[in-house]
């Protein structure tokens, strides 16, 4: 295997008790993301793991669903960003990138910010954008924490401080969207860093 190549792994390991109940219960499925590995050694080495009942190797997925734009926010919203985006991932992908989209619409603060910090646990994020009409308090702060772990922050014109926070924003989402995905695109000539601190 090269340098560079992916490993995934869905592992499968039962509860050390020889009760076929507790072993159901006590089940637990890992999905293992690795690099640079020797693949039939990490399968033998799997399959000699006490415990592992099976593993299942999988296709590179940043080789599958490459780089990540994830959209959290209003419902309404979410579907306008999430139209500009996959429309724009579509033309990229169409000349051998890969890039996906991801949404998830959700009301309230607190559920907001926790998802916007969950962001930087995601594999292959590379961007997020917040589609709103009030965001604030512990979002903004949450979206503060996100941009210095390197993840920049596109956000809907609305009220609130997150207007202050992100890096750019973007009155129309479809045209958010668009935009999100063409500052993670490596076919595209938009440099969000040229950008940052604007409203469009």
């Amino acid at each position: 295997m090269d340098a560079d190549s992916t490993v995934a792994a869905d592992d499968i390991v039962e509860a050390p008790s020889g009760n076929a109940l507790a072993v159901v219960a006590g089940a637990v499925e890992i999905e293992i993301e690795v690099q640079g590995l020797d693949e039939e050694r990490l399968v033998r080495t799997l399959h000699a793991t006490p415990g592992v009942r099976a593993h299942r190797l999988t296709r590179a997925l940043d080789r599958i669903f490459g780089k990540r734009v994830i959209v959290i926010g209003g419902g309404a919203q979410v579907a306008q960003v999430a139209l500009g985006a996959v429309s724009e991932a579509d033309r990229h992908n169409l000349r051998g990138e890969r890039i996906s989209v991801d949404t998830i619409a959700l009301v309230g603060e607190k559920e907001i910010a926790a998802a916007v910090r969950a962001v930087a646990d995601l594999p292959r994020a590379r961007l997020l954008v917040l589609a709103g009409s009030i965001m604030g308090g512990d979002i903004s702060v949450a979206a503060r924490e996100l941009r210095e772990q390197g993840i920049p922050v596109i956000c809907l014109n609305m009220v609130g401080s997150i207007t202050d926070v992100a890096d750019l924003v973007v009155s129309d989402p479809v045209q958010a969207g668009t935009m999100a995905v063409m500052a993670v695109a490596d076919t595209a000539t938009f440099d969000l860093a040229r950008q940052r601190g604007r409203r469009y």
